[in-house]
């Protein structure tokens, strides 16, 4: 079975590859990339040890993409990752949606020219902001956590498919929503098999974190450095709380929806409560790891900032099954451990 992956020398990218060829040994993998994110390259040498085949193309371009070789299926994990895109003054909104949603259409075209399966990683941000902003909360142990209420949606194990996906969703979120209903549009009317595997955050070594994305990686290596850090909004107490999951947990589903087992085509996979954590929860994990420093505080929100965002992923557990492998503190205790391997790793990918 061959697989075109997109975002291939991207932290999730890398990482998935590497745990699907140590899983299944007659997978072969060609990776695409544009190399555009700086900390890409780290990866390549890695991937083409492993058997990647590598490609320098931009999903973008509609004649890019149709140089690719053909394949059974394709892994879309290529993405402009922030909440924050195409609003931060650093990317434009419509650069944004090239990448995000006009990528995602090429991309489909291939799969309907070469009758290939097609797996979108979305994200946890395709629920509604509003929806979310005004849910109950209180702060038990230094976290937010949903007061008991009745939301369509919303579970004791966090926010379940059907809760809303009304805008606000933030320019990232609703290019991934809408890449979601293209991708099962496709595959209605042209027969394809199509996945849509929605992530809360995605943590691990190597990842390339910054202040508005990856950010257990963030912390930790900025922890560890001795950079300012910040907790902003809600009062600036750092309650906020999002769970996380290492990409390779993400493999034993992927194979799964690859060899053509019933499922549901949208459904969440993510740590959920069991592992979700607060910045000030962090910052606590941090101070016994590297020792105590002082964090500031800045009360005044950024734009599409929630105070708790945790997936419930039931329908997954139910379905397949399928659970996280990776706990939270391994997840933290990894990063930890590459912050103080590569002491200039925040340099590396911010540059």
């Amino acid at each position: 079975m061959k697989l075109l992956l997109t975002g291939a020398c991207g932290f999730a990218g890398s990482t998935i590859a590497e745990a699907m060829l140590a899983s299944r040994e007659s997978l072969e993998i060609v990776g695409v990339d544009n190399f555009i994110r700086a900390g890409s390259e780290l990866n390549r040498g890695r991937l083409l040890a492993l058997g990647v085949k590598l490609v320098h193309v931009d999903i973008r371009s509609a004649t890019d993409v149709a140089t690719l070789p053909k394949a059974d299926w394709v892994l879309d994990c290529a993405a402009n990752p922030s909440v924050l895109a195409g609003v931060d003054g650093r990317t434009s909104s419509r650069q944004l949606l090239e990448h995000n949603l006009g990528g995602t259409i090429n991309l489909l075209e291939y799969c309907k020219d070469h009758r290939a399966g097609f797996i979108l990683l979305s994200t946890s941000r395709v629920y509604s902001i509003a929806a979310l902003g005004g849910l109950e909360t209180e702060v038990v142990e230094g976290g937010f956590r949903p007061a008991p209420q009745e939301v369509r949606g919303l579970t004791e194990q966090g926010v379940a498919e059907s809760f809303s996906t009304a805008p606000p969703i933030s320019l990232y979120g609703v290019a991934k929503l809408a890449s979601e209903q293209l991708a099962l549009e496709y595959g209605e009317t042209f027969g394809l098999p199509m996945w849509i595997n929605r992530c809360g955050v995605l943590a691990g070594a190597g990842q390339f974190g910054k202040a508005d994305q990856g950010i257990f990686s963030f912390w930790i290596h900025s922890w560890r450095a001795g950079r300012p850090l910040k907790y902003i909004g809600f009062g600036g107490h750092g309650h906020q709380v999002r769970d996380c999951l290492h990409p390779r947990d993400l493999v034993p589903v992927l194979l799964q929806q690859m060899a053509g087992a019933a499922g549901p085509r949208i459904q969440n996979l993510s740590g959920g409560v069991g592992q979700s954590m607060s910045l000030r929860q962090l910052s606590d994990w941090c101070a016994g790891r590297f020792g105590p420093r002082e964090v500031t505080s800045d009360p005044l929100p950024r734009p599409f900032d929630l105070p708790w965002l945790v997936l419930d992923s039931s329908l997954a557990r139910r379905s397949w099954p399928w659970r996280p492998e990776t706990s939270m503190e391994r997840i933290l205790e990894e990063i930890a451990a590459h912050a103080e391997a590569n002491p200039a790793w925040l340099d590396t990918v911010t540059s």
